[in-house]
């Protein structure tokens, strides 16, 4: 089964309509049909996909092809009361290097000078890649549902924290699906004030996390993966035939 299919197919729907908390509109459900999409099985894209530090500026798919993909995660990826709160800013190319540049002069007045000289080069390596989705969530809409169902009011701003990391999780697996190394990282709140001011970002957007993406660097692909005990630690099935 490939991505394009897995992304297209039927998902539960909450009872309640995205109409009733909010007006805002997301990507057209007439989005057009991907030129490209990739074969790899979904559990195979979820067991390959790693943490990858070294990145490149290289580009396995078209930008089109980016921006088709960032549109079917927002489009069917789930949220909480069907709200429909994620909101995410791609950057790409010049714009992906502008907002590195504005990380580091975010966190150049915080760290001492030795400290800067590290964290510079580290900052220098997710400038190294092709591109950044910032993920954000809309702040009016959470506090919408906290006013209209007072019996969850506390739980809202967990469960969008949780549509926020589906996000992530589903465009970080797709990306990797095409062929991207990607990692995800958490400059907010020190670069949220720039952002905004760069990109035109309202007030009520509040800043989840940045998932750095490009192509991958022969040779430096990250190290097999340490493993838990799955069964009988992290895992307890009943009632199973």
């Amino acid at each position: 089964m490939g991505l394009k299919s897995l992304l297209h197919r039927p998902g539960h729907q909450a009872t309640q309509p995205a109409a009733k908390v909010s007006t805002r509109s997301v990507a057209s459900s007439s989005s057009p049909v991907s030129q490209a999409s990739s074969s790899k099985p979904f559990l195979d894209a979820i067991r390959s996909r790693r943490t990858v530090y070294a990145l490149n500026k290289s580009a396995p798919i078209p930008d089109t092809q980016i921006a088709f993909i960032v549109k079917e995660t927002i489009q069917h990826t789930p949220s909480a009361f069907n709200s429909q709160t994620a909101r995410l800013v791609v950057l790409l190319n010049k714009e992906h290097d502008t907002f590195w540049e504005l990380v580091k002069a975010s966190l150049k007045p915080l760290v001492s000078e030795e400290q800067f000289t590290t964290t510079s080069a580290k900052l220098d390596g997710f400038k190294a890649g092709y591109g950044t989705v910032l993920f954000y969530e809309d702040q009016d809409i959470v506090h919408g549902l906290e006013e209209n169902f007072k019996l969850y009011a506390d739980k809202f701003q967990q469960w969008s924290e949780h549509t926020s990391a589906m996000h992530q999780l589903v465009l970080w697996t797709a990306l990797e699906a095409e062929g991207f190394g990607a990692n995800l990282q958490h400059y907010n709140p020190v670069v949220d004030a720039k952002a905004a001011e760069q990109w035109g970002v309202p007030s009520n957007w509040n800043l989840k996390a940045q998932l750095v993406f490009g192509g991958r660097v022969e040779g430096q692909e990250p190290g097999e993966k340490q493993f838990k005990p799955v069964e009988g630690e992290r895992l307890r099935i009943y009632g199973q035939a």
